[in-house]
């Protein structure tokens, strides 16, 4: 099911006025609007863009530098792990035995081994690197979003897409998260993880958001096969879509339409939010593209069946065809279900059976498939977690959090596959060589898509502040 995500949880201030879009009876959209912030921009555009479109695929709960691409076997063996490292593409890396398809494609990819910050915290590590700004809230001080929150990187991309299109409805997103919100499977869903929204930017640049669910609280889809049933993506409340269900939504919008007219002239600053919000959903809703770019089952079985029918793999399908229909930024999750996952304080048996594998699977077909459709020239793919973990083990293995050293994985858009940018100590826990912000990622990321990293947004009190609060592009790791 698709879910525009408006009004659940705490990023949004709750309204005194509610607008919505039915259809057959059943609710589209419901608001709950923090007040617009009225935002010029300077600086916009900063020079060529060597990316149309980022992937952005978010390891939440933190992968193990030790277990992935920056092991350490020769250091001593209560460190390096019970995990051995294998020859791959790119000279002098050597990477995790558990992912033998990345390794044979190494040459499309860089690996940076430098990724370093000290907020030692899932929520706000989350934040940190999907917005490229330090979490307001302390560390263990919250778990989930508030309005307060620095728009994603995905959301300013929206916005400035909103604003290059005046106003005129558009049929495709800008941002798209999939396959679920961070945090929808996590126990009871009970997290609405911060860094994937508007935050004080407002509800209109959410992230377009798609909702599969799972079979039970003991069920963990992204690790294995899921039924086509299972992977199709309706827009919430539209079951399937008719051209009547279309022509009612756009009755019903002109009904609203009339009846706001005169609330317009009492909340002008509500309204105009509610109005951006309506627009972009009546676009969405009855748009052909959005449908048929999450229609996996347009897709031949044997390139389905490469990514792997695991959630996340077909999650990483699903973001090739949005990018390739248009959507210039889309954040694929892979989460923990059942509170661990990549978060593995227990033992690495998952880690080895069930998390690398289908990691290196979803990864690996993602980057040949780009490529084969001459599609990774101009996408930018960022894959990492929001921290590393502690050279010291339990006793099963399992590792605790680190944020101050960890990997990424970036590639397209010019980046020179077959290298490292940074080194590690000889334990992996200390930054060398490049040590690499998410303030850096950040700027990264907007100047390949072209945008400004030092463009200034006015905040809700009338502060001016930059993108990147001082990140700087990595410009070595680029051609």
């Amino acid at each position: 099911m698709l879910d525009i995500l408006r009004s659940r949880g705490p990023m949004s201030r709750r309204a005194g006025c509610r607008a919505m879009l039915q259809a057959g009876g059943a609710g589209l959209l419901g608001l709950s609007l923090p007040t617009l912030l009225a935002a010029e921009e300077a600086g916009v555009v900063g020079g060529h863009a060597r990316a149309k479109s980022v992937i952005f695929l978010f390891l939440f709960g933190g992968p193990s530098q030790y277990e992935t691409f920056d092991m350490k076997p020769d250091s001593p063996a209560d460190i390096r792990g019970p995990m051995s490292p294998i020859g791959c593409r790119t000279p002098g890396l050597r990477i995790c035995e558990h992912l033998p398809k990345l390794a044979d494609i190494s040459d499309r990819y860089c690996v940076i081994r430098s990724m370093t910050h000290d907020f030692n915290d899932h929520s706000g590590g989350g934040h940190y690197i999907q917005t490229g700004h330090r979490w307001q809230i302390p560390v263990g001080g919250g778990f989930s979003a508030t309005p307060q929150d620095w728009p994603s990187m995905g959301s300013v991309v929206e916005h400035l897409e909103q604003k290059r299109a005046r106003g005129v409805a558009r049929d495709l997103p800008a941002y798209a998260v999939v396959p679920n919100r961070l945090g929808r499977l996590q126990e009871n869903g009970q997290y609405v993880r911060p860094g994937e929204y508007g935050g004080w930017l407002g509800s209109s640049v959410n992230p377009l958001t798609t909702r599969i669910d799972r079979k039970d609280l003991a069920d963990n889809p992204y690790w294995r096969d899921c039924s086509d049933g299972e992977l199709r993506c309706r827009i919430e409340g539209l079951d399937p879509v008719t051209p009547d269900d279309i022509e009612r939504i756009r009755r019903r919008a002109g009904l609203l339409e009339s009846f706001d007219s005169q609330r317009r002239i009492v909340d002008r600053s509500r309204s105009l939010e509610i109005d951006r919000l309506r627009q972009r959903a009546l676009g969405l809703v009855t748009s052909s593209r959005t449908r048929d770019a999450l229609d996996l089952e347009r897709e031949p079985t044997t390139l389905r069946d490469a990514y792997g029918r695991h959630l996340f793999g077909q999650a990483c399908l699903m973001a090739r065809r949005l990018v390739e229909a248009g959507t210039r930024f889309v954040t694929v999750h892979y989460d923990c279900c059942d509170g661990y996952g990549w978060d593995s304080h227990v033992h690495s048996t998952d880690v080895k059976n069930r998390l690398l594998p289908t990691f290196d699977e979803a990864l690996s077909a993602l980057l040949v498939d780009l490529d084969h459709r001459g599609l990774l020239a101009e996408t930018l793919v960022v894959a990492l977690g929001e921290m590393g973990r502690t050279a010291k083990p339990t006793k099963d293995w399992g590792r605790n959090h680190w944020s101050t050293l960890f990997p990424a994985v970036i590639a397209g858009a010019g980046v020179r596959g077959g290298t490292t940018w940074g080194a590690s100590d000889k334990n992996g826990e200390y930054p060398i060589e490049h040590p690499t912000s998410p303030e850096d990622l950040a700027a990264t990321i907007y100047k390949t898509l072209g945008i400004d990293p030092d463009t200034v947004l006015t905040m809700p009190d009338g502060r001016p502040t930059t993108l990147t609060a001082g990140g700087r592009p990595i410009e070595g790791i680029f051609g």
